[in-house]
């Protein structure tokens, strides 16, 4: 490990293992833009995506595979995972048993069995292992957290989430494959975000119904999902992932025993980073307009005047990453546990088992 505790004068080494569009749009410029964090090294054995990593960052090293990567751990400080799901569990063990802490986007499995065989290994090297789940900081949840510690909203009774898309027709390539161990399919990849925020809010699940299915010509995985959750404390989660939403409904709508909430539109971060914007370029990361901004009441629809405006909180998807270097350099917490990541594929696994047997699931 480079650096010393307290201090960021030598940033820890980090190699980042995909260059698609998780590594070049999300991890790639944040880990850039993390003080405290270099990026050393970029895998991705596509010719193109290697000459667009020398191009956007022109002191990375470019390797093939992760085999010539996890040759020179003894270089890195870090490793970050960020190739298609079904490598994730192979690629997060070899760099463990090669002594790397390691930060891997969601899911981290395929099971929540994997997961926990994951962080146990961790455990026993005493190693990072994080997982990636940027929606924690997106700015409706972060309002939304923001709200629910205030006590504005009362008891909370239903939590709706949507995350909607309008993708008439499929992109092709394995998150729309129907080969299971590619772990494609909305339930995963959206999934895991909805899933993860509802968990992180209301706590552990004691029941699970899901709805999945197939709706696009040539599209093998499922594109329009719901889940309806059971918390422990009693709240209901109904949530939504789909990419054959041709109106978009809220993206959040949460009701409770005093007002609610309800949010329009998605975080600007990842539309700002597709764009080419970088955290920390001016003073405005994270944040929207006001007109975009939710409102919370009660007895009326915010369309038709009712309720106030609240002020979003902007987005901040970099404390992921400062929380991830100040993890390694002070012993500060694990931002995202693989215990956490674990408990958020149970209720996933269950889900589908819901939806192939149409049937609610007990946890």
């Amino acid at each position: 490990m480079t650096g010393t505790p307290g201090t960021t004068a030598t940033p820890l080494r980090v190699g980042l293992i995909g260059y698609g569009l998780a590594g070049s749009v999300f991890h790639a410029p944040l880990i850039a833009t993390t003080e405290g964090l270099a990026l050393d090294t970029v895998v991705t054995s596509n010719p193109e995506r290697q000459k667009q990593a020398r191009t956007e960052h022109p002191d990375v090293r470019v390797a093939a595979t992760p085999d010539e990567l996890l040759a020179r751990a003894g270089d890195l400080d870090l490793l970050v995972i960020a190739s298609p799901n079904k490598t994730h569990v192979p690629l997060a063990k070899a760099a463990l048993e090669a002594g790397l802490p390691v930060v891997v986007d969601k899911p981290i499995a395929g099971t929540a069995a994997e997961a926990r065989e994951l962080a146990a290994l961790a455990e026993a090297r005493g190693l990072l292992l994080s997982v990636f789940q940027n929606r924690r900081w997106d700015n409706d949840f972060l309002t939304l957290r923001h709200l629910l510690a205030e006590g504005e909203l009362g008891d909370v009774w239903r939590f709706e989430s949507r995350f909607e898309r309008w993708r008439p027709q499929p992109k092709g390539g394995w998150r729309e494959s129907g080969d299971p161990a590619e772990i494609g399919g909305l339930l995963y990849d959206l999934g895991s975000h909805v899933v993860d925020q509802a968990l992180v809010l209301f706590g552990p699940v004691t029941q699970v119904y899901a709805e999945a299915v197939v709706r696009r010509a040539g599209a093998a995985a499922d594109d329009d999902t719901f889940l309806a959750l059971t918390h422990a404390n009693g709240v209901r989660s109904h949530l939504y992932v789909s990419a054959t939403t041709a109106q978009l409904g809220p993206r959040f709508r949460v009701l409770g025993s005093k007002a609610g909430y309800v949010k329009y539109g998605l975080d600007p971060q990842e539309a700002a980073l597709r764009d080419g914007l970088r955290p920390g370029a001016g003073a405005d990361w994270g944040v929207e307009p006001e007109s975009m901004w939710g409102h919370v009441g009660a007895g009326e629809s915010p369309v038709t005047g009712g309720g106030r405006a609240e002020a979003t909180v902007p987005g901040d998807y970099p404390a992921y990453y400062a929380a991830v270097a100040k993890a390694l350099l002070d012993g500060a917490p694990n931002p995202v546990t693989a215990l956490e990541a674990a408990a958020t594929l149970d209720v996933l696994e269950a889900a589908r088992r819901s939806a192939l047997d149409g049937v609610a699931v007990t946890l």
